[in-house]
Formats: C-alpha cells, sequence, structure tokens
C-alpha cells in the first residue's frame, strides 16, 4: 500500500489526514477522543470549494457562449472578473449589467445583479422565489451552508439543497436575459441613424 502514500484526493485526503495525525499526534488533542472536526473550518473550505464550483462552471459557459459571437460581432460577449481580496468570489459582467457571487459572511454566499452605474437592478417584476421558476431577482440572494449529521457540509437554498453547477446554469440563463435586453436597446442616435438609412433606401440609395 505504500504506494498511495503520496495519493492525495477529495475523495481519500481524510485518510490520508486520519494517518499523519496517527504517526505524529498532537499534544493538543491527545484528550479528544472523538475526533470532530472544526465546523467553523469545514463550512470555510466548503466556501472556497463551492464558489469555485460556480465560477468554473460560469467561466466554461462564458467560453461556449462567446464562441458564437464571432468576437463581439454578432452580439456583446461576457466577461468574468475575479474580485480582488477574496479567495473566489468573482463577478460576471455585459452591457453595465454585473452580477456579483461572494461570501458575504461565514457560511453564507450571496447572489446579486445590479447595474454597473444605478446600483441593484431589477431583473423580473413577474417573478417567484424559486429555483424551479424565475427568482425574484431585483435584490440578493443567499445560499446557505448546513452540516449534515455526518458533519458534511452541503448548501441550501430557501431551505433546499443545491448543487453549483445548477446554481450556476439558472443564474447564467438569467444573466443573459437580462443583458439581451440591454443589447437591443439603441440609443437615441442609434434611432435616428436607422431612420436615415430606410430613408435612404427607399430612395433606393443604399449606405
Amino acid at each position: 500500500m505504500a504506494q498511495y502514500k503520496d495519493v492525495l484526493s477529495t475523495q481519500s485526503g481524510w485518510i490520508h489526514e486520519l494517518a499523519r495525525v496517527e504517526i505524529h499526534p498532537d499534544p493538543n488533542n491527545v484528550l479528544n477522543s472523538s475526533g470532530s472536526s472544526d465546523s467553523q473550518q469545514m463550512i470555510e473550505e466548503s466556501t472556497v470549494v463551492f464558489l469555485s464550483q460556480l465560477k468554473e462552471s460560469f467561466h466554461e459557459n462564458c467560453q461556449i457562449f462567446n464562441s458564437y459571437s464571432e468576437a463581439g460581432k454578432r452580439f456583446q460577449e461576457i466577461k468574468l472578473y475575479h474580485l480582488a481580496h477574496s479567495a473566489a468570489d468573482f463577478m460576471v459582467y455585459r452591457n453595465q449589467i454585473k452580477l456579483v457571487v461572494n461570501n458575504t459572511a461565514h457560511g453564507v454566499i450571496q447572489i446579486a445583479f445590479a447595474n454597473h452605474k444605478q446600483g441593484n437592478l431589477r431583473v423580473n417584476q413577474n417573478a417567484s422565489s424559486s429555483f424551479d421558476g424565475n427568482a425574484e431577482l431585483n435584490y440578493p440572494r443567499e445560499i446557505l451552508a448546513k452540516i449534515g449529521p455526518f458533519r458534511e457540509v452541503h448548501w441550501e437554498f430557501d431551505g433546499q439543497k443545491v448543487e453549483a453547477e445548477r446554481v450556476a446554469k439558472f443564474y447564467f440563463e438569467e444573466f443573459v436575459r437580462a443583458t439581451r435586453v440591454t443589447t437591443k436597446a439603441l440609443s437615441n442616435n442609434e434611432v435616428i441613424l436607422d431612420q436615415i438609412k430606410t430613408f435612404l433606401h427607399d430612395k433606393g440609395i443604399d449606405v
């Protein structure tokens, strides 16, 4: 079994840690026979993992979605930015609208739409409050860490367990819809230009 000593994965890393402590026990924990883990540290580690999974899913979604834009010629591409001074917080951005995903408190991951210039954004006024439908997105939503009966950490939205990939899919779709409206909105100058082009076209002049 010596060949497995240096193998450390997310699935079996805890076994390696048990063996390490067995060989080099911590004198401060000699009397602690329960082997209970620090719940606060567990949640902090799970927060980074969950945020990283969200970020990776968003990154993959952005790459696939942007591949259809032909370098921004067909539609505005979505950008993903890492937020400074954080372990895994990030933001996606397009057309003056941003979606911020960050760890706002212990065991709390907040997801919030905002207008880059005006602050909070009401994305859908006729929305429900469930991941099964269109969520009410005009205010920040929170995903909370919970510790299960066997000291495992999972994440819940409105009391229901959720997975990072599913959360990313839902919010990516909502973000595309929200920013698509902005993409279609033309400025006054663009409207006037289109009217001029139409008028000239009717006169047989192509520009």
